[in-house]
């Protein structure tokens, strides 16, 4: 049924659905602000046997927000997040970090789209520094690119262009030098 529980103890309320005594369906749970003793909202959304689950938004204290979905209370499935320093993260998650295909877009305008692991950069992923007008293309391994290709890109409009553009790459076969460095890291880290 439908419901409101205050826990005397902290002052939380929680308004919205339940199923054998517990959190479970739609609801929305708030914490009481001891200074200016006014509610403030730190999850709406879905809820699963007394936990976060399905799709839901949880507003961080530090002004933090995360929209999206939520396993065992937390955040697994497809979600965007928004960062106290501006940056945003949207894409797959997995135990409370991102994990699989996201994009990170940082306040400068630069952005990484690619593979996450353990809420770090990991496999095929691009990097635009739209700063300087570069893009790298390459494989990261826990956040560090291990390998990969430099290249002028939009460097015409970047704001802060590199003085020289990037020399061609004189590599007799730099799609195969990339391709047996992508085959080694799938055989290394799968």
């Amino acid at each position: 049924g439908k419901g409101t529980q205050i826990w005397k103890s902290t002052g939380a309320i929680y308004n919205g659905d339940w199923k054998f005594g517990k959190r479970d369906g739609y609801g929305s749970y708030s914490i009481l602000d001891p200074v200016t003793k006014e509610y403030k909202r730190v999850y709406t959304g879905w809820w699963e046997n007394d936990r976060r689950g399905g799709r839901g938004t949880f507003f961080y204290p530090n002004g933090e927000l995360y929209e999206g979905e939520w396993s065992n209370g937390l955040r697994s499935g497809w979600g965007k997040m928004n960062y106290k320093d501006g940056s945003i993260y949207e894409g797959e998650w997995l135990t409370d970090q991102p994990n699989g295909q996201g994009l990170l877009l940082l306040p400068n305008g630069n952005r990484y789209e690619g593979g996450w692991k353990d809420g770090k950069k990991h496999g095929p992923g691009k990097y635009f520094y739209s700063d300087k007008g570069q893009l790298l293309e390459g494989i990261w391994v826990a956040d560090i690119p291990k390998c990969g290709a430099l290249v002028d890109f939009g460097r015409d409009n970047a704001p802060a262009a590199t003085q020289f553009p990037l020399p061609e790459i004189e590599l007799h076969d730099p799609a195969g030098v990339l391709a047996e460095a992508r085959a080694t890291f799938d055989d290394s880290h799968n």
